[in-house]
C-alpha cells in the first residue's frame, strides 16, 4: 500500500471550500443520509478511488459509492483537485446494461473486492451490499401497507356493520346499561394493556435485532433528539444552547441573540448559526429560529430521520403489528356501534354508548396513527440508553446528555426563549425540500473505471 498517498487521500477535504450546501451536506441531503453514514460513504468512495489510481486492472464501486462519486463529479473543481492529488484522472465508465458488458464488469466487481482486501481488509458490508443506507436494517416490505391495510379495513367494517347487527341484537337486549358499558370497559382496558405491552416487547425486539454495523447504531445524538421528539426545533436549540454555554453567543436583556466571542472549531450547525447572526446582526430569537429550520445542515438531520420513519411504515414487520392493533381496535368499536344501533331501534338511552363509542373513536384513531412513532420515541433511544451509550460512555459530550435528559440540560437563558416559541406553536415538523442537483439526474448506474 502507498501510504503516502493514501495519508494525502485522507487529508483532501471535499467540502473545502466550505459553504451552506458545502458537498457533505449536499450528498446527505439529497440522500436523506444520517451524518455518520454520509461520512463513512464519503470514506469508501475515498478508498474506491485510492484502488482506481493505484491498479492497472479495472475496479467498480457500490452503488452507495457510486453515488458520492457522482456528487463529486459536479463539484469538478474539487473532483480535478482530487484527480491532482492521485495523479491519475479516473474515468466514470457508465453503465449501459448491455449484455457483452455483463462479465466484464462482474470481474471488476471481483477485482475490486480482491484488491479493497488486500489494501483496507474486509469490506463493511453496510456499504458495499446495500443499493441504500435503509438496504443495511434488511427489514423485509410489507405486502399490504398499513396505509392500505386500514383504507381495506374501514371498507370491510362497513360492509359488516349489517351483518353483525343481526348477530349481535338478540344478545344485546336482554344486557341492560350500566352492565354493557362496564363489561365493554372491562374488554378495552385489559385489551389496550395486554396490546400495548405486546407492541412494545415486538419493538425492543425488532430494535435488537439490526446488524451491528447498520447505521442505526451509529446515530447522532441530535438525530436521536429529533426521533424522540420529532420536532427541529429542539435540534437547533441544543445547537444555541452550546454555543451559549461556550460564551460565543448570548441572549441581551432585549432577548436579543449576538455574537459574544469568536472560535475558529466550531462543527457545522454552530458554523451556521454564527453565519446567521453575522449576516443579520442581533436579532430575537423566533427570528434566529425561524431562518435556521430553513438551512440544509439542519434539516438533512429531520429529513434522515423521517425517511426512516417511512421505511419502518412500509416493513412487515410494522405491517403486521399494525394488523393486529386495529383488528382489536376495530372489534371493540364494532361491538359499541351495534350496540348504539341496537339502543336507537329500540328507542332507548344511548347517550352513554355514544359518548363512549366517541372517546373509543378518536382514542383509536390517535393510538394507531402514532404507533409507527413508538419505536422511534422509546424502543431506540432505550436501545441507546440500555445498550450502545454505556459502552461509550467515556466519549460522551453533552450533546448526549441533552438527548438523556431532554430541556433541562439547556443554557438557563435559552430555556424561558425555547418555552415560549413552543407554547407559539412554531415549526416543528420535518425539513423542507432542498434544492436539486444543478445538472439533473447522473449518468445511471455505474459499470467502474481505470483499467483496460
Amino acid at each position: 500500500m502507498n501510504e503516502a498517498l493514501w495519508d494525502k487521500i485522507i487529508q483532501f477535504n471535499p467540502d473545502h471550500p466550505s459553504g451552506e450546501y458545502s458537498f457533505s451536506v449536499r450528498l446527505a441531503s439529497e440522500n436523506r443520509w444520517t451524518r455518520d453514514f454520509t461520512e463513512k460513504a464519503i470514506l469508501e468512495y475515498k478508498k474506491f478511488m485510492y484502488l482506481a489510481a493505484t491498479s492497472d486492472v479495472m475496479v467498480s464501486p457500490a452503488a452507495i459509492v457510486d453515488i458520492v462519486w457522482h456528487q463529486h463529479l459536479i463539484f469538478s473543481q474539487s473532483y480535478h483537485d482530487f484527480c491532482s492529488l492521485l495523479g491519475k484522472v479516473i474515468q466514470h465508465v457508465p453503465s449501459t446494461h448491455n449484455k457483452a458488458e455483463f462479465e466484464r464488469f462482474k470481474r471488476a466487481a471481483d477485482q475490486t473486492q480482491k484488491l479493497y482486501g488486500a489494501n483496507f481488509g474486509e469490506q463493511p458490508g453496510d456499504i458495499w451490499q446495500n443499493d441504500t443506507m435503509l438496504g443495511s436494517l434488511k427489514l423485509k416490505p410489507a405486502k399490504i401497507t398499513a396505509d392500505l391495510f386500514a383504507l381495506y379495513g374501514v371498507v370491510a367494517f362497513i360492509l359488516l356493520i349489517v351483518p353483525f347487527y343481526y348477530l349481535l341484537k338478540p344478545l344485546y337486549i336482554h344486557i341492560d346499561n350500566p352492565y354493557f358499558i362496564l363489561g365493554l370497559l372491562g374488554l378495552i382496558l385489559p385489551a389496550y394493556v395486554i396490546l400495548n405491552l405486546y407492541t412494545k416487547n415486538r419493538f425492543k425486539q425488532l430494535a435488537g435485532s439490526f446488524n451491528k454495523e447498520a447505521f442505526i447504531y451509529h446515530l447522532q445524538p441530535f438525530e436521536l433528539v429529533y426521533l424522540k421528539s420529532g420536532k427541529l426545533d429542539d435540534v437547533i436549540n441544543g445547537t444555541i444552547s452550546e454555543l451559549i454555554n461556550d460564551g460565543i453567543i448570548s441572549v441581551g436583556s432585549d432577548q436579543r441573540v449576538r455574537i459574544s466571542n469568536g472560535n475558529d472549531r466550531l462543527s457545522g450547525e454552530q458554523l451556521q448559526v454564527i453565519t446567521v447572526l453575522k449576516d443579520h446582526g442581533n436579532i430575537f430569537y423566533r427570528e434566529l429560529l425561524q431562518r435556521l429550520r430553513a438551512k440544509s445542515i439542519f434539516t438533512n438531520t429531520a429529513r434522515s430521520m423521517d425517511q426512516l420513519k417511512w421505511y419502518l411504515n412500509q416493513s412487515q414487520p410494522f405491517a403486521k403489528l399494525f394488523y393486529l392493533n386495529f383488528t382489536v381496535f376495530a372489534a371493540l368499536i364494532m361491538f359499541s356501534l351495534i350496540r348504539l344501533i341496537t339502543g336507537i331501534s329500540r328507542d332507548k338511552p344511548v347517550v352513554e354508548i355514544a359518548i363512549l363509542l366517541g372517546l373509543l373513536l378518536i382514542f383509536t384513531i390517535n393510538y394507531l396513527y402514532k404507533l409507527n412513532q413508538q419505536f422511534f420515541s422509546l424502543a431506540i433511544p432505550n436501545l441507546y440508553k440500555q445498550t450502545i451509550l454505556p459502552a461509550i460512555k467515556e466519549n460522551r459530550d453533552w450533546r448526549w446528555d441533552y438527548f438523556l435528559y431532554g430541556s433541562a440540560v439547556l443554557s438557563v437563558s435559552l430555556i424561558p426563549l425555547a418555552n415560549a416559541e413552543r407554547n407559539r406553536g412554531g415549526d416543528s415538523g420535518g425539513g423542507a425540500s432542498s434544492c436539486g442537483s444543478s445538472c439533473g439526474s447522473s449518468c445511471g448506474s455505474c459499470g467502474g473505471c481505470g483499467g483496460d
